[in-house]
């Protein structure tokens, strides 16, 4: 039984493993060899050269990206008081508090991203099990902790962006769809390299972005050559 589809085999035919592209030639790749029927996201996968199971080597963080994320976000907003009122302005679709807290307790989780108000906290660590493992926990580092609901509301509303390095010095992000075209996705990466750059730990040695890989949902990875990163970012 073949590992992949006819399809994947197609676009992945006289693709050699150990090949190298610039970032430019990657993405018209990705864009062109996508073949779904629906709109693919495109992902960036980046070995960094961290050890994140020391704390001071964990890259974690987030942005917005300038073309979005071309899709609609749901977001729930842990608030009491007036801070309810100003979630639902800026656009969330679920807003509370005790009762919110219940409702995911329960299994009712129809939302994408969770913001939360630092005097709330308390409360929604009662559901950190549930909402951890999802990706969905309010974190001040990436700033869905605050008091400024509105504008972190309408930041995830317009294609804001959380990463963060997995067990294996990997991160994974994604920079939006691939209707969106080359130009625009190297936009999107651009924003998101610059940021996991200026986030490397003073205690990394040794090269930082080690090897990058573009691909689509469905689609092969194209891996970047990576002494062309650098030049990207800073071109």
């Amino acid at each position: 039984m073949p590992k992949h589809g006819k399809k994947y085999r197609k676009a992945a035919e006289g693709l050699e493993l150990t090949a190298r592209f610039a970032v430019e030639e990657a993405m018209a790749k990705v864009v062109d060899s996508a073949f779904a029927k629906f709109d693919e996201t495109v992902d960036v996968a980046i070995n960094l050269g961290v050890d994140p199971k020391y704390s001071d080597q964990m890259v974690r963080g987030a942005c917005s990206l300038p073309h979005g994320l071309g899709k609609d976000v749901r977001v729930a907003v842990f608030c009491k008081g007036e801070k309810q009122a100003e979630a639902r302005e800026a656009g969330a679709e679920i807003v509370g508090a005790e009762d919110l807290v219940a409702e995911v307790k329960a299994g009712n989780l129809n939302f994408d991203k969770a913001v939360a108000t630092p005097d709330v906290m308390a409360l929604v660590g009662q559901i950190g099990r549930v909402l951890g493992p999802r990706g969905l926990m309010p974190n001040a580092k990436t700033g869905t902790v605050t008091f400024d609901v509105a504008n972190a509301v309408k930041e995830m509303k317009a294609g804001r962006v959380e990463f963060k390095v997995d067990k294996a010095g990997v991160l994974h992000a994604p920079i939006g769809k691939v209707s969106f075209g080359a130009e625009k996705l190297m936009d999107n990466l651009k924003t998101v390299l610059e940021n996991v750059n200026r986030l490397k730990p003073s205690s990394a040695k040794g090269a930082y972005m080690k090897a990058l890989s573009l691909s689509s949902t469905m689609g092969p990875g194209y891996k970047v050559d990576p002494t062309l990163i650098r030049k990207f970012i800073e071109g």
